[in-house]
C-alpha cells in the first residue's frame, strides 16, 4: 500500500471540495482513492475499486451517506461496509466490504493515513488553525518524482537563477555574497533560515514532514502564507497543491490574482525540475553539493531513513 510513502498523515485536498452529494476522485501514491461525505457530514475514504469487479467507485452516485457502483448497484457506506446488493437479498455483505482508510478534516483540509489502521493525529500547521483566514487551493501536475519537487520547495540558492523575474528579483547581483543555510530541527520538521551578510536571518521557511513546505510572507505586519504540499501521484509524477492563506483581500474577488501568482512562480520552476536525472533523489554521496545545500541535503536524509521503505527482504529464519 502506498509505496514509498506509507504509514505517514498527508493533508489531499480542501475539505470543501468533499461534498455528499458527488464523490471525488483522487490519486495517492499510485494509489486511486474515493472521497465523499456520510449521512452524518463526516469525510470519508474508501479505495476506488469496487470489490466485486474492479471498477472504479468514483463514477458511481452518492446518496444518503453511501456510495453506489455505477457497474453492478453494489452500495457501501463510508468504512467500506456493503450494505445492499441488488438482485441477492441472502448475500453476506459482511464479507463484501470495500476497504476504507483513516480520514480527518482538520484545518479546512482533508488529511488521509496512507496505512489501513491510523497511528496518532494528523500535526496540523498552526497557520492552518488561525480564524478568519481566506484559505485557497490549486494543483499543478509535474512529471518528476515528488522528492525533487519537495527538496525544490525547501532551496532558497536556486531563486536569482529560476526566479529572476519574480521572487529572486532581489538577489540577482548578490551571488558573489556567502549565504548560509540553518535547517534546525523542530517538532513538526524544521526551521530554515537564510543567513547573508549584513541582514537580519531571514526565517520564513518550514519544513513540515513528511511533506509541506510552508512559506511565510506576512507583508507589512500583515498575514499571507503559502503551504506547498508535494504528493506523489501516478509513477514519476506529482501533484503539487499550493494552500493560500491571507487575511486581507479576503473577498473571493482576489483570488485569481493570488492564482496567477502562484501558476506563474509554479511553471518557473517546473520546466527545471521536470528535467532532473535521476526523476527521484538519489543518495548524496552520488550528487556534488556545497553548505549551502544544507536543507535540501537534511531532507534527502529523512526520505532515506523515514519515509523510503527497506528494499532488502526480510531475513529468513534457519
Amino acid at each position: 500500500m502506498f509505496p514509498q510513502f506509507s504509514r505517514n498523515w498527508v493533508p489531499l485536498c480542501l475539505a470543501a471540495d468533499v461534498r455528499a452529494d458527488r464523490p471525488l476522485a483522487l490519486s495517492l501514491a499510485n494509489e486511486r482513492l474515493v472521497l465523499f461525505r456520510n449521512g452524518e457530514g463526516q469525510p470519508c475514504a474508501l479505495y476506488d475499486v469496487c470489490p466485486h469487479r474492479g471498477v472504479a467507485l468514483s463514477l458511481g452516485r452518492v446518496e444518503r451517506g453511501q456510495i453506489t457502483c455505477p457497474f453492478h448497484g453494489w452500495r457501501f457506506d463510508g468504512t467500506g461496509q456493503c450494505r445492499y446488493v441488488p438482485w441477492n437479498p441472502d448475500a453476506k455483505l459482511d464479507a463484501l466490504s470495500a476497504n476504507a482508510l483513516p480520514i480527518r478534516e482538520k484545518g479546512g483540509l482533508i488529511w488521509i493515513f496512507t496505512a489501513r489502521e491510523a497511528e496518532g493525529e494528523p500535526r496540523v500547521p498552526e497557520i492552518l488553525l488561525q480564524p478568519e483566514l481566506r484559505l485557497t487551493a490549486q494543483s499543478f501536475h509535474w512529471r518528476v518524482h515528488w522528492t525533487r519537487v519537495m527538496e525544490n520547495m525547501l532551496d532558497t540558492p536556486h531563486l536569482p537563477f529560476v526566479h529572476g523575474a519574480t521572487i529572486g528579483k532581489g538577489l540577482r547581483g548578490r551571488t558573489n555574497e556567502k549565504m548560509e543555510m540553518v535547517w534546525q530541527e523542530t517538532e513538526y520538521g524544521a526551521q530554515i533560515s537564510a543567513i547573508r551578510a549584513g541582514e537580519e536571518p531571514r526565517q520564513n521557511l518550514r519544513y513540515h514532514f513528511p511533506n509541506i513546505m510552508e512559506l511565510v510572507i506576512d507583508p507589512g505586519g500583515r498575514t499571507m502564507r503559502m503551504l506547498a504540499v508535494c504528493s506523489p501521484a501516478q509513477p514519476g509524477e506529482t501533484r503539487l497543491t499550493i494552500y493560500t492563506l491571507r487575511n486581507f483581500a479576503k473577498s473571493r474577488l482576489f483570488d485569481p490574482l493570488f492564482a496567477r501568482v502562484n501558476a506563474r512562480i509554479a511553471r518557473e520552476d517546473q520546466a527545471i525540475i521536470e528535467s532532473s536525472f535521476p526523476q527521484e533523489v538519489p543518495p548524496a554521496r552520488d550528487e556534488r553539493s556545497v553548505a549551502s545545500d544544507a536543507p535540501t541535503l537534511a531532507f534527502r536524509k529523512i526520505w532515506f531513513s523515514r519515509i523510503k521503505p527497506d528494499p532488502s527482504p526480510p531475513a529468513q529464519d534457519g
